[in-house]
Formats: structure tokens, sequence, C-alpha cells
């Protein structure tokens, strides 16, 4: 069965699933508001001080598009803007904690050798 979603097409769900939460911070974005929620813009550069800003709004901005994470704007000078994980967001925290843990172990083996 194909599966078409924002102009692409995919022949599996596990392809379609792979899209969406791929990239090379979004598993990390996903895992910092799982553990702490809301959060601003600020607060996720503080937290991955590797990533550049445009980089970071790019991701949050997909993540957004795909209703993995909500963006509110408050209406307040100077602007504040924060972000939540929405239902289906929430949903992935077997999956991201999986992902960590493994990378945990992945670790573990490189410094064993």
């Amino acid at each position: 069965m194909l599966i078409t979603y924002k102009d692409k097409e995919f022949y599996t769900s596990k392809d379609l699933a792979l899209s969406v939460i791929g990239g090379r911070w979004k598993i990390a974005i996903i895992w910092a508001l799982l553990h702490e929620s809301p959060l601003r813009l600020s607060e996720l550069q503080r937290q991955f001080p590797d990533i550049n800003q445009r980089t970071l709004i790019r991701q949050l901005r997909e993540l957004e598009e795909d209703n993995i994470i909500h963006r509110t704007i408050y209406p307040v000078v100077p602007p504040k803007v924060d972000y939540i994980l929405t239902d289906i967001g929430l949903s992935l925290e077997p999956v991201v904690t999986t992902i960590c843990d493994w990378g945990d172990l992945f670790q573990q083996s490189l410094n064993s050798n």
C-alpha cells in the first residue's frame, strides 16, 4: 500500500515514521520535551549548544508541521514562544527512550573496545 504524505510517497508506515522523526536533532528535541515541558527556544539552545539557531528552528518547524510538537506564541513584547509535545508526540516516549538507551549501550561498547 502506497502512503502519500506531504507530496512524498512511502511504501511502508516505517518509512513514513523515519521520515518524520529522522534528522540530526529531532530525537534529541523530543527527548528534551519529554523531560521538561514547555521549553522555550533559548532553553533548547542551552541544552544543545552545538546546534545553530537556524537549524534548531527548522527542526522545530518540521516537528510542528508533522504535529509532533505544538508551538504557542504569547502576545507579549518581546515575543514569547514555547514548545510542548502533542499527544502523538508524547506517544513517541517508548521509542525515544529505547533509542537513547541503545545509544548508551553503544557508547559503552565503544569504550570497552
